[in-house]
């Protein structure tokens, strides 16, 4: 069993690096666009445990100026966002980059947003510096392998559309988002994540990029500006 899961690790990592490695250039570093945009392909990584986000009213909920989501219905779940590679410099406000936390103190350092997921729905949520995304699950190629403690590795990639975005990211309305996915399910039914988000903007549009920060909100779902 063990020999199995080692077997379809290594070929996951080999697929990662493959995909990781056909990456437009433009995510090898900061964005080099002086209106401070990301490059048309950014790489982000979601680290750490899940926990469930309470259930709250509308009102009390974050705003992420996101209509196709309801982050407080009860249903989310959330982790955090560490940088990669292809957001502008300074959009964090961090001063380090890397992939997650290598110790609590560097994973408090480092992180930059929340993700937000639904374990039973579609869609998912990324609240990043300047901007927030909503995307809707499209296809998944996983597969699960027992940990031998009771829990599963959930391994594989998955596909999300982007329908709904905010700030810097509005021209990624349209785009895709790659995931390259180790979900750790342990035995208490909890879950861990160490997942790469390979995030692009839609090809119609990755030279028309917009050029003011909190520009408008693009929807897909109604092809106008909100």
């Amino acid at each position: 069993m063990f020999r199995k899961l080692a077997l379809i690790l290594a070929s996951l990592l080999v697929g990662a690096l493959v995909t990781l490695a056909s990456v437009p250039l433009q995510a090898a570093g900061a964005s080099p666009n002086p209106t401070g945009q990301p490059a048309d392909t950014f790489v982000i990584l979601l680290s750490g445990p899940y926990k469930p986000v309470p259930q709250k009213p509308v009102v009390d909920c974050m705003e992420l100026g996101l209509l196709d989501v309801n982050l407080c219905d009860g249903s989310f779940s959330t982790t955090k966002i560490f940088p990669v590679s292809g957001l502008p410099l300074g959009a964090s406000g961090q001063a380090t980059t890397g992939e997650g936390p290598s110790s609590g103190e560097r994973q408090a350092e480092n992180t930059i947003g929340n993700f937000y997921v639904q374990f039973a729905g579609i869609h998912a949520a990324y609240d990043l510096p300047r901007g927030a995304l909503t995307m809707v699950f499209t296809g998944n190629n996983l597969t699960r392998v027992p940990d031998g403690q009771g829990g599963t590795y959930i391994i594989g990639t998955i596909q999300l559309d982007i329908t709904e975005a905010t700030g810097i990211y509005a021209s990624f309305v349209g785009g895709h988002n790659n995931m390259v996915d180790i979900l750790h399910q342990l035995a208490d039914g909890s879950f861990v994540e160490h997942c790469y988000c390979i995030i692009s903007r839609p090809s119609a549009t990755a030279i028309n990029r917009l050029g003011s920060e909190g520009g408008p909100r693009w929807a897909r779902h109604n092809d106008a500006v909100a």
